[in-house]
């Protein structure tokens, strides 16, 4: 026998019912058919209303009380219904305080309940009724602690017939919230072992044939419990003043004596019935809780521990399975996503741009790259560009259709918060992508797998899958955020070719931050990006270059700030745009410079790259790590590999020499005349050497000086 075998309370529930014909009676009226319902939303909406309608102070306040639990019913699914969710709560909260003809009895009235959710899983089944408890529940609740506040709240109660002195009521009341409690976490037990994706792991069949008939009979007990429930607080709307009965502090004590021992009372010991008949009807139905709520906390402390030991039986095979999965190859991608996504919900995602449900299959044959990050994805900034380097770039209408970006929100906490959820609910409607529809549904095992294996630890990554649901990268964003949708397949093997085919070049700097900037790069203007937050520096620095400007050489200035610019920034680019010059980048924009440059070091350096060896990573990183109070300056021309960076001092030095090195403009091109002042003088003779430059308009004109040996070298052209 199993450890899932053993367990007190199983054997002790024989003396209060025959287990086994009771579970032949359950199984015969449980007939489920394929409606679903998002048991587990319902249930923490219920628990919403347990929470505030046991708060005993601070009752009435301006101030918003806020409990972390989803509580708005109408984002709850309840999938193939013939009716709507909340016309199925009336049904049973009906049936729970109307006791029809043959009904009396109270456990023919819990299996009349039954028959009535008979369609649903036996979470399902818990769920509801304690909804429908919970609607008398806390309308009770709420009018008890607003009467004292609210004249409306006394006309109500007393239209209801409530007693208006309620503290003779407390022990029945706090049974009822005890019971309250107990059910709602008896119900949560239910919910995750249905939810457990036993079927694709493969469970132990004994332990599994133990546990099914405890969840039945836990039902069971769950359900007759809101009967009992729902029934007293009828009853106390209901009762009449004299039957509140004011009795005397000496059987005060002797009740308050009564409640500490009422488990071990026995009604069939008559001396015990006499003594407690001596009470009154309060003391009989706080007793008839207590009773209900000790049944229910000793189920609970037996079968809790029982669907813990299956999670994690379960959460290990699943990991195992998911590992094995990514190691095999397969035909598509449906088997991988079926196993992350689809184990609860055959729709389990959404098409943001229409609003669509979708299954798995809509993803067959493309490269599904998912995006997992915090509820709150990522910063404005980089939200906005992330959409703008796939859904809107360019290249993108050239693979439409082959790929697919889908949203993998993962709550930072162990449950959703409503604060996580509200960012949910306001990104997913703004975004072009697909999602999760229920992220907080996904399964635990499949959250926990992209934590270990995919090294996610809070910050967003983009892991992307080929058409056959292999993974090909494990963090495609950097690549994206620096190419775009150029970058696809978004492979490893892709961003390793990308960068093959890069240099260090103005384009590489500037790829999508702005059109205009763009433009400027396409037509082989000489582009200056400068940094710096100091704004005697900046005022100097411009106007040097006006003077330039005003020479006849012609150039575009680019402010950009320095790294994580913040508020100061700001004030500079206000400052400039009223008293220097308009600069052609907004602050958003800046942030996004910044924010390739660093993508690129990411990247760089994740291929295995380091400054020592790799040009452009040396470059990206010294402007990254520039944290001086003087500037510096990036001077380069269109699609030109040279490229000039001058820092502090230096700049100025060069600046007030142009009448030396600006006669050699004509003959060098700006970028290398620039140079002559920075680098050792020309020499005159051939160059010996021989540099292939790939063709661009941008370089068909001009000289290219060589620097090996720092002569002009001559220009011929190829064809291929």
């Amino acid at each position: 026998m199993t450890s899932l075998q053993s367990g007190g309370f199983w054997q002790h529930s024989q003396s209060y019912l025959d287990d086994e014909i009771l579970i032949k009676k359950l199984l015969l009226s449980h007939d489920p058919d394929c409606r679903r319902l998002n048991s587990e939303m319902l249930l923490s909406a219920v628990e919403n209303i347990v929470f505030h309608a046991t708060a005993s102070e601070d009752l009435v306040s301006d101030k918003p009380v806020i409990a972390n639990f989803k509580s708005n019913i109408s984002n709850i699914e309840l999938i193939e219904s013939p009716e709507p969710l909340m016309h199925t709560i009336y049904k049973i909260a009906h049936e729970m305080l109307c006791k029809g003809p043959g009904k009396e009895d109270l456990h023919t009235r819990t299996m009349a309940s039954l028959d009535l959710l008979g369609s649903h899983r036996w979470g399902a089944k818990a769920a509801l009724a304690l909804a429908a408890f919970a609607i008398s529940y806390g309308e009770f609740s709420l009018l008890m602690q607003l009467r004292p506040h609210i004249p409306l709240a006394v006309s109500i109660a007393n239209f209801k017939q409530i007693p208006s002195n309620m503290s003779m009521l407390k022990p029945q009341v706090k049974a009822l919230i005890s019971l309250s409690k107990t059910m709602v976490d008896l119900t949560k037990c239910i919910i995750e072992f249905e939810a457990l994706p036993l079927v694709h792991v493969g469970p132990d069949m004994e332990d599994l044939a133990v546990m099914k008939p405890k969840i039945y009979v836990t039902a069971y007990w769950i359900i007759r419990s809101t009967l009992v429930c729902s029934s007293q607080i009828k009853s106390l709307m209901a009762m009449k003043p004299e039957q509140v009965h004011v009795l005397t502090c000496h059987k005060s004590k002797k009740m308050l004596i009564f409640f500490l021992h009422a488990k071990y009372f026995k009604l069939n010991n008559s001396a015990n019935f006499s003594y407690f008949s001596r009470y009154s009807n309060i003391t009989i139905a706080a007793w008839e809780l207590l009773s209900l709520d000790n049944r229910l906390s000793s189920i609970y402390s037996h079968l809790r521990p029982q669907v813990d030991a299956f999670c994690r039986q379960t959460e290990a095979k699943m990991h195992q399975k998911l590992l094995s999965l990514f190691k095999k190859s397969h035909i598509d991608n449906q088997d991988v996503l079926q196993m992350l996504f689809a184990l609860k919900d055959d729709l389990p995602l959404k098409d943001c741009s229409t609003q669509e449900k979708l299954g798995v299959s809509a993803l067959k044959s493309k490269v599904v790259v998912l995006l997992v990050s915090k509820p709150d994805l990522l910063p404005f900034e980089q939200s906005f560009f992330l959409v703008n380097q796939t859904y809107d770039h360019p290249h993108n209408d050239k693979i439409e259709g082959s790929y697919a970006i889908i949203w993998v929100p993962i709550s930072f906490y162990e449950a959703w918060t409503d604060a996580e959820q509200k960012w949910f609910d306001f990104i997913s409607n703004s975004m072009p992508y697909y999602l999760v529809r229920q992220p907080w549904s996904l399964n635990s095992a499949v959250v926990n797998f992209m934590k270990q294996e995919w090294n996610y630890g809070g910050e967003a990554i983009m892991v992307v899958l080929d058409s056959e649901g292999m993974i090909t990268n494990l963090n495609a964003l950097d690549m994206v955020f620096i190419w775009g949708s150029k970058a696809y397949p978004f492979s490893l093997s892709r961003e390793n070719e990308l960068w093959d085919g890069e240099q260090w070049k103005m384009q590489l700097i500037t790829n999508e931050i702005h059109p205009i900037l763009t433009q400027w790069v396409e037509e082989g203007r000489n582009i200056c990006i400068y940094g710096s937050e100091n704004l005697d520096w900046i005022r100097e620095f411009n106007a040097k270059m006006k003077d330039i400007k005003d020479a006849g050489m012609q150039h575009e200035m680019i402010y950009v700030g320095k790294n994580n610019p913040g508020e100061h920034t700001k004030e500079i680019l206000s400052i400039m745009n009223r008293d220097i010059q308009s600069n052609l980048l907004s602050f958003t924009k800046i942030q996004l410079f910044w924010l390739r440059l660093e993508s690129m070091r990411r990247s760089k350096s994740r291929l295995g790259n380091n400054a020592s060896t790799d040009n452009v990573l040396a470059q990206v990183s010294a402007l990254l790590d520039n944290n001086n109070d003087n500037g510096w300056a990036v001077y380069g021309k269109g699609l030109s590999t040279d490229i000039v960076r001058v820092e502090e001092d230096e700049i100025f030095r060069c600046l007030n020499l142009f009448r030396q090195w600006g006669e050699n403009v004509g003959r060098l091109e700006f970028i290398d005349a620039l140079r002559t002042v920075l680098e050792p003088p020309l020499v005159n003779g051939p160059c010996n050497h021989t540099k292939v430059v790939p063709y661009s308009e941008g370089l068909v004109q001009g000289n290219m000086v060589c620097q090996n040996c720092k002569r002009l070298m001559k220009k011929f052209t190829i064809y291929e």
